[in-house]
């Protein structure tokens, strides 16, 4: 089966999760129990699932959504994950896709602003896993990033509140910039995660 077409609530600007929140030992919480869930309808199709995004840095403030990483073996069939995660309340938006990832699917619940949850769906060992699994692991390990992370994410929404494809827009160069940072240091250090 091919993806479904692209989600309406994709193109929405305005998404009152769009603010920036003190950390929250709750966000650990909701991830327990979501991940929970997705073990149980996915079962042998998902190889890992990981806290990732900003919510899974201690100590890092961030928009109240939290980002989950399922690693499966394939991305085809769709069916084996989009199936059960449509009975979990997902939706799928093909951000991934449209940004040119062909290693990773977006989905998001509920299915309106604000989300409660992000899922990425993963090839595991891709490059799209390597990197949410870098790019977390980096921020636990440098509080100074995290801090200047912080800080640029509460100047794009308090320049542009609420205002959801402005904050991404606003932030995709450095993320990018972090990305690599973080992806130079896990490939250097000894220990390696996983």
């Amino acid at each position: 089966m091919h993806a479904p077409p692209r989600h309406p609530s994709f193109e929405e600007r305005f998404d009152p999760a769009v603010r920036i929140l003190p950390p929250d030992r709750s966000w650990a919480v909701r991830f327990e129990r979501e991940a929970a869930r997705l073990r149980a309808a996915l079962g042998a199709v998902a190889d890992r699932i990981e806290h990732v995004g900003s919510t899974a840095v201690s100590g890092l403030a961030s928009k109240p959504i939290v980002d989950l990483q399922v690693s499966v073996g394939a991305l085809q069939p769709f069916d084996h994950y989009a199936g059960p995660l449509a009975r979990l309340g997902y939706v799928f938006l093909p951000a991934a896709a449209a940004s040119g990832d062909d290693d990773a699917r977006l989905f998001a619940k509920p299915p309106q602003h604000p989300r409660a949850f992000h899922l990425h769906v993963c090839r595991a060992g891709s490059a799209h896993e390597e990197r949410h699994l870098a790019v977390r692991d980096y921020l636990r390990a440098h509080p100074d990033e995290a801090d200047a992370y912080a800080a640029l994410k509460r100047g794009l929404v308090a320049r542009r509140p609420l205002d959801r494809l402005a904050y991404m827009h606003g932030k995709a160069s450095y993320v990018v910039d972090l990305e690599q940072r973080a992806l130079y240091w896990a490939r250097e250090r000894p220990e390696r995660t996983g």
